[in-house]
């Protein structure tokens, strides 16, 4: 058993060393609160034992202080987020580029606290509360009116004068910590739901579907600033407005204060951080503004956040953990994001389980293993982090972690592009976890165009059931789309439509299965663009179509071949050939054609294939280590066909004329049985294909052969993109915007600046109805 006197010189030692790391070379090894957990060990064990006490002990010196179920409300104003501060040199930048701009030393700014709850936007009529909804993504948010109806400190009628007809007021609905305690208290008590932390509880109370259970909840409010306004006029400074809104009725926060200079931000930021534990709401740093309003309308915006104001954010608290487990999670895109499972550890007032480790890369650096022992960060006090591994705890039968081969969702393969940080799973249409955004963009305009199916169905459709995937769209009847609809009303507490209607409200339905059944019928191009593979936007898809022009074709080839496009490299040849190569991806597919969804443009593929349809060429395409084009063509020449090259020893390489070094590269490459395969099924196709493609192609020339045509406007026959297609047919090339090269612009509707600009160049413009002339001539 350890006795107190050693225990006492092991904790100064791990002090002394921590407080060296920390201070010296910047570089620290524990985080805070484990520093503090052995100060304070020690300093009992001092207390139990006088005798151990040492002048220079770390206890006798001062330390350094260390959704979618409510309908959208578009935002008059945009709720702006804030930018970041970290440190004082920030601080002082910030402070520093506005009295460059505004050319005013010693600036005013109104400073406060930044609440650590949800963001807010009220809107006041004539002095009455109307409308009240959450930031959302700045632009748009929730209609939340009737659960901040029940908040007590919002005011449902303004108080004083003077305010104006339309008043838009901003601030965060927060919940208090002794409230927050107490409700949890009671919670626990009746065997009710327990909170996570106030901010989750302030969050989850107004997204109540039940207002009724909002009221229940403790929530308080503070005004900080202002949004839309007219019929009236504001003061000339924020913290006036503050007053003002004080006046009229809205709590303010009593910790808001007027300072001058990069100094007394700083000094308020010390003296906020000083006292942030006793404080009875949780913060997360201080939000600093110009307090002259003129000044701000100066300094304007930049992006999505004000050049004005910045939140000087508080640092990140830290504690230390076990990984129990490394897993990985699928996002809606793809995208494989390594997780940490870990030791559950409260950080920031919050227990965390899970914290991520952003990518693979993050993973070699950090070379986090299972049982290693992790500091872990909420970084800005929201998203846990492992930050880095305490090596000197590392358990002896840790092993390096490694990204496994497939998904573990789906089984298909888990691919990383050249340069690229992020693994994607390449099961695109048949893993579950992508499967709302394969059906988001499978349905969307320019894709399938299944007209009404928005995001709400989606979201619904899968969750209940209803769709596994892409195909099933082709499945759903009427009476699935009925059910779902009754389902959604039980969930959200609504009332059925059948009710209000006294009859069954189907013609929503109705429609929609109309709009799947035209979508069945879709031209290749669309059909390409719409399976969602990496990196094909319209263009590829088009020219994919217009090169191969059939999709049994097409889903069948290596990727190799898919390079003799032009403008598809490498890189979205592999894209499409990693998806093409998963199973769960062709069942798709075959079951999308099993339900009737066909192509009508089906057509022989292009003549100008055959310029390159070779084993030469495909020893090019598949990037054999230095195999170039000059070694290729030598290969290409000695030997008669695929086969004979795999099975020829390296000396007839040599015999064909290439150097060793290049004859020992293609047979170190052909001694792998995956690059074998992929060179003998490339050899295949390019029969298949030679097959296929005729002999010549005639050239039957558009009457805008070499034109550039440029669409602006409305048009009222036809969409834009049809328009655009029809002429493309006749051999124009669709261009966005007008330049000196532009041959032809046709204006609709409401036609604005690229109108003028073609007027300005003397280019010449058709309306509406001499389009509809020239494309009835050449019908």
């Amino acid at each position: 058993m350890t006795s107190p006197a050693a225990r006492a010189t092991k904790l100064r030692q791990q002090l002394e060393d921590a407080s060296y790391r920390y201070h010296v070379l910047d570089e620290p090894n524990i985080p805070d609160a484990e520093y503090d957990r052995l100060l304070r060990e020690l300093d009992e064990l001092e207390a139990a034992h006088p005798e151990l006490l040492t002048p220079d002990s770390p206890t006798q010196r001062v330390g350094s202080a260390p959704s979618s179920k409510f309908a959208e409300v578009r935002h008059a104003i945009p709720m702006l987020s804030l930018g970041n501060a970290f440190s004082e040199s920030e601080v002082r930048d910030f402070v520093r580029r506005i009295e460059e701009k505004l050319e005013r030393p010693v600036l005013k700014f109104s400073a406060e606290p930044k609440l650590d709850g949800l963001a807010i936007s009220l809107r006041y009529e004539d002095g009455k509360f109307v409308q009240g909804a959450t930031r959302g993504d700045g632009a748009s948010g929730e209609d939340v009116t009737a659960n901040l109806r029940t908040v007590k400190a919002i005011p449902l009628h303004l108080r004083g004068k003077d305010w104006p007809q339309v008043l838009e007021v901003r601030g965060e609905v927060y919940m208090p910590r002794a409230a927050f305690e107490k409700y949890n208290e009671q919670a626990r008590l009746h065997g009710g739901k327990v909170l996570a932390n106030p901010r989750n509880g302030a969050a989850g109370s107004l997204r109540q579907l039940d207002p009724r259970i909002t009221a229940q909840r403790p929530l308080a409010f503070f005004a900080y600033g202002i949004g839309l306004v007219e019929g009236g006029e504001l003061p000339d400074t924020h913290s006036a407005t503050l007053r003002a809104l004080r006046e009229w009725g809205f709590p303010v926060s009593a910790e808001s204060d007027v300072v001058e200079g990069a100094q007394g931000l700083l000094g308020y930021y010390e003296r906020i951080g000083g006292k942030r534990d006793a404080l009875p709401f949780d913060i997360d740093g201080v939000v600093y503004k110009l307090d002259d309003n003129a000044g701000q309308r100066e300094m304007g915006f930049v992006s999505r956040a004000p050049r004005w104001a910045i939140a000087h954010k508080f640092p990140a608290q830290e504690q230390s953990t076990t990984v129990e487990a490394i897993e990985i999670q699928i996002g809606r895109t793809g995208a494989a994001t390594p997780v940490a499972r870990l030791k559950p550890v409260q950080v920031a007032g919050v227990v965390v389980t899970n914290a991520t480790l952003h990518n693979a890369d993050q993973i070699a650096r950090l070379d986090v293993r299972v049982g290693d022992t992790v500091i872990v960060r909420r970084a800005g006090d929201v998203i846990p982090e492992v930050v880095s591994v305490m090596l000197e705890q590392r358990p002896a039968h840790a092993v390096p972690w490694s990204m496994p081969a497939v998904c573990p969702i789906c089984g298909s393969e888990i691919v990383r592009e050249e340069g690229e940080a992020a693994w994607r799973c390449s099961g695109e249409l048949s893993c579950p976890a992508q499967r709302k955004e394969a059906i988001r963009h499978f349905a969307s305009r320019r894709a399938m165009d299944i007209e009404g199916l928005g995001d709400r169905f989606i979201e619904d459709l899968s969750d209940m059931g209803y769709l596994a995937s892409v195909a099933d769209l082709y499945k759903l009847t009427l009476e699935d789309l009925l059910e779902m609809k009754r389902r959604v009303d039980e969930r959200d507490g609504t009332t059925p439509e059948t009710v209000k209607a006294g009859k069954v409200a189907s013609k929503w339905a109705e429609n929609l299965v109309e709009a799947i059944d035209r979508s069945r019928a879709t031209t290749l191009e669309r059909f390409l663009f719409a399976l969602g593979i990496q990196h094909v936007g319209e263009s590829t898809a088009k020219a994919l179509a217009a090169w191969f022009g059939d999709l049994e074709l097409i889903r069948h080839l290596p990727w190799p071949l898919f390079k003799h496009v032009p403008d598809v490299g490498g890189e979205v040849a592999r894209s499409i050939g990693h998806f093409l190569d998963q199973p769960g991806n062709q069942q798709v597919i075959d079951d999308l054609l099993a339900r009737g969804v066909r192509v009508a443009d089906t057509h022989a593929p292009t003549a100008k294939l055959r310029e390159g349809l070779n084993l030469s060429t495909l020893l090019v395409d598949l990037e054999i280590p230095k195999v170039t084009r000059i070694r290729a063509d030598q290969l290409g020449n000695a030997f008669v066909n695929a086969e004979m090259l795999v099975d020829a020893p390296v000396h007839q390489f040599v015999s064909a004329g290439l150097p060793s070094e290049s004859a020992n590269s293609l047979a170190a490459w052909l001694e792998v049985p995956e690059h074998t395969s992929l060179l003998l099924k490339g050899a295949a196709a390019i029969h298949r294909l030679l097959a296929a493609v005729p002999e010549t192609e005639e050239a039957v020339a558009g009457p805008l052969d070499g034109k550039t045509v440029v669409l602006t406007g409305g048009l009222a026959s036809m969409s834009r993109d049809e328009a655009g297609a029809k002429l493309e047919a006749l051999g124009a090339k669709i261009a966005g915007s007008v330049s000196k090269k532009t041959s032809l612009v046709v204006a609709g509707e409401a036609a604005g600046s690229k109108l003028a600009k073609a007027e300005e160049l003397g280019i010449e413009v058709w309306d509406e109805a001499q389009l509809l002339a020239f494309l009835d001539k050449h019908a």
